[in-house]
């Protein structure tokens, strides 16, 4: 059984007198760095000069200095940038500040797991990671609710890291709901594996590959996007509330039964197989490598994907149907 932290298992007083730098101020940095402070927390946000976020978090009420001054004043430094710049951010700006004593925090292991961030000892490494986009962070902080995490420890050179760790997850609300110990290992490979396999690629492909069979076969454009991307949502919502379970019982028998019939047909041996391969390709860092080296080179192969994509027939139609539907808020990207 996992182990669960909650409230009580977590004293703010091990953040006591510890100056706290946000590095970042996306989605997650600005949700860490508002609940710290509401937590009462002594915050400053790191981020590079001319930075568009800059604007914003002095407006929101927060200390804002550059990445290095964050770092050489703090004694818990959080890097909350992408996972791709972390590594530039970590040599130029927090390396040379990162002295014996002080903690050196994520919330995604990618660059310690793959060693394109290595601390050196005398420093504490550890992760909290909240598990819900950043908006979400703030606003069940704002409402006294939470959102349930993640915490690990890389490095315990004080011997309190774990200690600080559930601290600083309880300052940011993820206690409320309940924190789950893992290892930057097991975080970032499952993490990785979820993206690909179910979350962004099983998902988006299942989705296109759907409705371009409905629209091949002569059916309407309008109702192949309803039915096989509209309607996930409500499906998505019946599973997050119960379970694969409760979305059965909520659904009609004749949803059920071609659940039962057709999954296995979509879901075959070569698809599980297929999984194995990503999650290899993951544990070994072959996908990892891939994604660094696509970096390097200025990501011609991924911009040139994230183009074709924005261009699909779904896409097409669905940018055409949520404009209908305005109580969607629809985005265009």
């Amino acid at each position: 059984m996992a182990t669960v932290f909650y409230d009580k298992d977590a004293d703010l007083s091990a953040l006591a007198g510890k100056k706290i730098a946000i590095i970042g101020y996306g989605s997650q940095g600005h949700a860490h760095a508002l609940n710290l402070r509401d937590s009462g927390m002594d915050v400053r946000v790191g981020l590079y000069p001319g930075s568009k976020s800059w604007a914003k978090a002095e407006a929101d009420g927060l200390t804002v200095k550059t990445t290095a001054e964050a770092s050489d004043e703090a004694d818990i430094i959080m890097i909350l940038a992408p996972d791709t710049s972390q590594a530039a951010i970590y040599r130029e700006g927090i390396q040379p500040y990162l002295t014996p004593g002080k903690t050196l925090m994520f919330s995604h292991g990618f660059n310690i797991r793959y060693a394109q961030i290595v601390p050196p000892a005398g420093v504490d490494v550890s992760m909290v990671a909240p598990k819900a986009p950043g908006h979400r962070v703030r606003e069940l902080y704002v409402e006294g609710m939470g959102t349930p995490g993640l915490m690990a420890v890389h490095q315990d050179a004080s011997g309190q890291a774990a200690e600080v760790a559930l601290a600083y997850a309880k300052g940011i609300g993820c206690t409320r709901a309940g924190v789950i110990r893992t290892t930057f290992t097991e975080e970032t490979e499952t993490d990785l594996f979820g993206e690909q396999a179910i979350l962004c690629g099983g998902v988006s492909h299942l989705i296109e590959s759907a409705f371009n069979t409905l629209v091949d076969a002569g059916y309407q454009p309008e109702i192949a996007y309803f039915e096989c991307l509209h309607e996930l949502k409500l499906i998505v919502d019946l599973i997050y509330q119960g379970g694969l379970n409760y979305m059965r019982y909520s659904v009609s028998d004749t949803a059920e039964y071609g659940d039962y019939t057709a999954g296995p047909k979509i879901v075959t041996d070569q698809t599980r197989q297929a999984m194995k391969q990503l999650l290899a390709d993951i544990q070994s860092g072959a996908f990892a490598e891939g994604w660094i080296d696509e970096n390097a080179q200025g990501r011609p192969w991924f911009n040139k994907q994230q183009a074709e994509a924005r261009e699909t027939r779904v896409e097409e139609v669905g940018r055409d149907l949520r404009q209908m539907m305005s109580w969607l808020n629809p985005k265009v990207v």
